[in-house]
């Protein structure tokens, strides 16, 4: 064996790839599989007794290694190594901008010379809705013809229902189609508020020439992106533009997830699964990732943001340059990576709650629950209650509804705090606002005539579980199972036992209940964020001399936010009913000063 670094391939006994792994040295890398006191796991055992002959390619460098193992996985697809859940191409969107007239084409190769790629799309629905938006907002051309060599006498469909301005026949510059392609690239990095900037000061620039109807067709296109903005944005973050990496992990599973930060807003979250994890350290995990889910990627950021040091750091980020690596200790950018990781934690939990492995098992950890807890009655429909804050204000509740451990989304909950004693410590605060919650999803239930759950759940201690038994006893429910779970050592709290108690790590029925608790935290924090944005946005509209609660409702219902009104013209806000052109002018200084 060379003693220089590589990629080492173990093979049975009739040729096949077992498994391919890279080494710095060769020698010793093999030969450690081999020793007589090799503490192997049972995955490696295995390997072991169907190993017959070895091969191994020797390469320059440790990063050339971590490549060549790469594209080897990927050729034999080894029974021993990690893999995505997916094994497939994903598409990606390619704009042709070598050709005069560049057209927008989906592909699984990115094999056209000169053409600018969009993707990999891991979700095929978000990239046929990203195709759809560009047709509705841009010109740009369908067909296939070979411009301005290759044209037709006349002009197709396209133009005459105003999808194409056909610049097949002339009726469209290659300058002025450029400047519309230029758009649209932008639009797919994310940089909308850009984009919708050049479109205002090209219908203003049309408008000028009394080319009234260039100018009414860049309004619809404005339009289009303030009805896009609201739905696509994730939240707005701030900071630089970057990737964001999340990683989350349960035993033999993994889901890898990068967020693309662009212009400080969340614009776009690309995924992978990856199973046959066994014994691999998440590092391993974690790199394996970065090689087949983010490196392929053609849109990267400059920079990356990661939860914690993968394997082979040096050579990974020699294979992703110009991107740097960076692992953040404070400040927004560990919020960003904390965000991701929750997306990452959030995916998983779907796959394994979704998945046709984990349906066939649904109902093993409800009994197990039931066991571990003693309960009298088999908890098949469970509720779990999380009241979330933002240091003190808009205080909201959540519940979420398990039936048979899987999530029924139509009986998800979620409450405004009214009867909040705003004068009381956090701890107070927080038990008025689960007996709140417990009184009025109770009493609800009782007057519809709908059973009550088989078990409630309270995310915190003894305070939050005394809260919840104070508001069912003031109702006189006394046969309701309910229990707390608190969240530093998962310990599990219950009426009449003083002391909590503990399930083993891997207990099914802990892992129930982490779900469900994870659930409501989740449905809680997003609508506790939704009440502050809009109070945020309704704030600095209030301080606005002239503008009442039906004119801010008219401004936000136009213009969705803050930064859309921000972006408008004096002009579009006097054509809102109740306003002059005065009125806007004013509105515009106070939210630009």
């Amino acid at each position: 064996m060379p003693d220089r670094p590589g990629v080492y391939l173990w093979k049975d006994s009739r040729g096949g790839v077992l498994y391919v792994g890279k080494a710095k040295n060769l020698r010793q890398r093999v030969r450690s599989y081999l020793a007589a006191d090799y503490e192997a796991s049972p995955k490696n055992r295995l390997l072991r007794k169907l190993i017959a002959d070895v091969d191994t390619i020797v390469v320059e460098s440790e990063s050339q290694a971590l490549l060549l193992e790469n594209n080897l996985i990927k050729e034999y697809s080894p029974r021993f190594n990690i893999r995505l859940r997916d094994d497939k191409t994903y598409p990606s969107i390619a704009v042709t901008l070598a050709e005069p007239f560049p057209r927008i084409v989906v592909g699984r190769r990115l094999n056209l010379p000169g053409a600018r790629y969009f993707g990999p799309y891991t979700d095929v629905a978000v990239l046929r809705r990203t195709l759809q938006i560009i047709r509705r907002i841009f010109t740009v051309r369908s067909c296939s013809y070979n411009l301005p060599e290759d044209a037709p006498s006349r002009p197709c469909l396209d133009y005459h229902i105003q999808r194409c301005k056909a610049p097949c026949v002339g009726y469209q510059s290659q300058d002025e189609y450029r400047k519309m392609i230029e758009d649209v690239v932008a639009f797919l990095e994310g940089k909308t508020v850009e984009v919708r900037a050049r479109l205002r000061q090209r219908m203003e620039e049309a408008a000028a020439r009394l080319e009234f109807e260039r100018a009414a067709e860049l309004r619809n296109a404005i339009r289009w992106l303030d009805q896009l903005e609201r739905p696509q944005v994730i939240e707005t973050v701030g900071g630089p533009d970057a990737d964001v990496i999340g990683f989350a992990r349960d035993g033999d599973d993994a889901v890898g997830v990068v967020l693309k930060v662009r212009d400080g807003k969340v614009v776009a979250r690309e995924r992978q699964f990856l199973h046959n994890l066994a014994e691999e350290p998440d590092e391993v995990v974690l790199r394996t990732f970065l090689m087949l889910g983010y490196r392929p990627l053609q849109d990267r950021a400059s920079e990356a943001l990661l939860p914690f040091e993968p394997a082979d750091l040096e050579q990974l980020a020699e294979l992703v340059a110009p991107t740097k690596f960076s692992l953040p200790q404070r400040g927004s950018k560990v919020r960003l990576v904390e965000l991701a990781d929750q997306n990452a934690r959030h995916l998983l939990e779907s796959m394994l709650i979704e998945s046709l492995v984990t349906d066939e098992r649904a109902e093993d950890p409800v009994y197990a629950l039931g066991r571990d807890l003693g309960l009298a009655k088999l908890p098949r429909s469970m509720v779990c209650i999380d009241i979330s804050t933002n240091q003190g204000r808009d205080t909201v509740g959540s519940l979420v509804w398990f039936q048979g451990g899987r999530p029924k989304k139509a009986e998800y909950r979620r409450y405004r705090i009214k009867s909040l004693d705003t004068g009381g410590t956090p701890e107070q605060n927080d038990y008025a606002a689960i007996k709140e919650v417990v009184t009025r999803f109770v009493s609800r239930r009782l007057q519809e005539g709908k059973e009550l759950p088989d078990l409630m759940v309270i995310d915190g201690g003894k305070g939050q579980l005394n809260a919840a038994l104070e508001a069912l006893q003031s109702l006189g429910i006394q046969d309701l199972a309910v229990i707390s779970l608190a969240k530093r050592q998962e310990e599990i709290f219950q009426p009449g036992r003083t002391q909590g108690l503990v399930l083993p790590r891997r207990s099914p029925g802990l892992k129930l209940l982490q779900r469900l608790r994870d659930e409501a935290h989740r449905f809680a924090v997003t609508y506790s964020r939704k009440r502050r944005t809009r109070r945020v946005v309704t704030s600095e509209l209030l301080s606005v001399p002239g503008i009442g609660p039906k004119r801010r409702r008219i401004l936000l219902e136009r213009f969705g936010s803050l930064a859309g009104v921000r972006l408008a013209s004096p002009e579009e806000i006097a054509a809102l009913p109740g306003f002059s052109l005065k009125l806007a002018t004013r509105v515009l200084e106070h939210v630009r000063s």
